[in-house]
């Protein structure tokens, strides 16, 4: 890839919108929490440390590792300086707008009360935005666990409603775990007004995605990459404008793929099935949303036209509003416009 390129994508405004809160937080961020709980957790006191623990043999793994990050936040204090943190690492991308997936569950266990926790994010959304011009949204996911979990994250996502709300979604475990016991969650989600964006398709097969497409009424699908293996359902997804949001490097991090080589995301997009390019975990897996343009770039072989096209497609599949998403694709535009006359490939 030329500099001319990395420069382009560096400084082209883009939406995410499959990111974690914890996911999210910088080793830096993970550190100083870390040293605050200091010999009640596993997790490292140094930056450094903290990249090494992030090693992950297997799926199962990443999870264990991401809850034992998810344990230190304790206190409020904790929560709003991850979230703050997290804002401006994505302000320093260049990301103008992020739907964030916050797993309330875990804060639940934690002793927060709900209302507690939406106020904290609240406050810290506001302040990433004054701060740093960064708009969040939040998807509150069930952790891939049913009964009291689930009934959970319905319960702080209708009662307490706040603002920055716009997602319901479904993480965790997808083996042995049928999206259609999350079915009458995201019903009532749905009647709510809030979006349907559940993980399937990630380590499973494509049927994970039928089932969150048929079940949970997905609107867009975060990963559903092995929906590669059903020519049926690649047309459905192209047909209906259902949008996978693809997380490339995580894909290789977790073993969802054997290696970037053969992600099936080209077999997708020649398919027309609409997808965004997105982290996932990024610090987790040494990433960020800069680099994960820049591979999506060399596997479709695009140039500095096609890599503002998926920051454009990302920005229509989000949940901003309309007068939001037309400023947004005019900074778009307007940095397109701004490097037109240099060879971006």
């Amino acid at each position: 890839m030329s500099p001319e390129l990395t420069r382009f994508i560096a400084g082209l405004p883009k939406a995410e919108l499959h990111v974690h809160h914890v996911g999210a937080a910088s080793p830096h961020i993970v550190a100083g929490l870390a040293a605050r709980y200091e010999g009640s957790t596993p997790v490292p006191a140094d930056p450094a440390l903290v990249e090494k623990f992030y090693d992950f043999r297997d799926f199962a793994h990443f999870l264990q590792v991401y809850l034992q990050v998810a344990d230190l936040i304790r206190k409020p204090e904790d929560l709003w300086t991850l979230i703050h943190g997290v804002g401006g690492d994505l302000a320093a991308q260049r990301v103008r707008y992020a739907e964030v997936t916050v797993t309330p569950h875990s804060h639940l266990a934690r002793g927060f009360a709900p209302e507690e926790i939406c106020e904290v994010i609240e406050d810290a959304r506001r302040r990433v935005e004054a701060d740093f011009g960064t708009v969040l949204r939040w998807c509150f996911d069930i952790p891939g666990i049913p009964g009291p979990a689930a009934d959970e994250t319905l319960s702080i996502a209708l009662d307490q409603r706040p603002d920055g709300l716009v997602s319901f979604g479904l993480g965790g475990p997808e083996a042995g775990v049928p999206r259609a016991w999350f079915a009458p969650h995201f019903a009532a989600a749905r009647a709510a007004g809030l979006r349907s964006v559940p993980h399937a398709g990630e380590v499973t097969d494509a049927q994970c995605v039928w089932d969150a497409v048929r079940d949970l009424g997905a609107e867009r699908i975060e990963h559903g990459i092995h929906s590669v293996q059903d020519p049926a359902l690649l047309e459905h997804l192209a047909e209906h404008d259902i949008t996978l949001d693809v997380c490339l490097t995580s894909n290789v991090r977790t073993g969802a793929v054997p290696d970037l080589a053969r992600h099936p995301l080209p077999a997708l997009v020649a398919a027309g099935v609409p997808v965004t390019i997105n982290t996932d975990d990024p610090p987790m897996f040494g990433t960020d949303l800069n680099q994960e343009y820049a591979v999506a770039a060399e596997l479709l072989s695009l140039d500095a036209d096609g890599v503002a096209d998926l920051a454009r497609a990302a920005v229509r599949a989000s949940f901003l509003d309309g007068p939001g998403k037309s400023a947004l694709l005019a900074e778009i535009d307007a940095h397109v416009a701004q490097n037109s006359s240099a060879p971006l490939t």
